[in-house]
């Protein structure tokens, strides 16, 4: 169990990408890791498809300090997560604190909205690419780039990889 004693946070909002948040969910969990899934306020998020998620934390309560890594999973849900300055709040935290911030599709939105890709190597959905680029960032094409703490990946293909970089990350 590679990640035991790990705490993880992962953002949840509607009409998140299914694999690219069940797949980290579990694995990290099989990895050892304690896995809060964070929510803006809502009891119950549904997927693009309609598949429901509860939330273990309100985004109002957490404590960045108390965690070492954060994953946000993509879909449409990144639209709707940065409306929420808590959302934000949390992002920004975390990646100023150094902990693994991770993002894969559209997460890069998040990412986008908390002003942290000035500077940075990172990847995401093309469909992004335009936004990546304006808020700072350098875009590779590639299905996986660690950019010191910061973690990205494209698409739900791209998952294998964004695991095996998390955990090395904080193994």
């Amino acid at each position: 169990m590679k990640l035991e004693g790990k705490k993880f946070l992962i953002l949840i909002e509607d009409l998140y990408n299914e694999y690219e948040f069940w797949c980290p969910y579990y694995r990290f969990i099989e990895e050892g890791a304690e896995v809060s899934v964070v929510g803006s306020g809502k009891k119950e998020y549904k997927s693009k498809h309609g598949l429901p998620v509860h939330p273990d934390i309100n985004v109002k309560d957490v404590d960045t300090s108390k965690f070492d890594a954060l994953i946000i999973p993509g879909g449409y849900a990144p639209d709707v997560m940065r409306r929420s300055k808590d959302m934000v709040r949390v992002v920004k935290e975390m990646f100023e604190k150094g902990k693994v911030v991770a993002a894969i599709c559209h997460a890069g939105w998040m990412l986008a909205s908390a002003g942290i890709l000035k500077g940075k190597k990172v990847t995401g959905f093309f469909a992004i690419k335009d936004d990546l680029v304006h808020a700072g960032a350098e875009y590779i094409d590639a299905e996986v780039v660690v950019d010191g703490n910061l973690i990205t990946s494209r698409k739900p293909d791209d998952i294998p990889a964004f695991h095996r970089a998390i955990i090395e990350a904080l193994s």
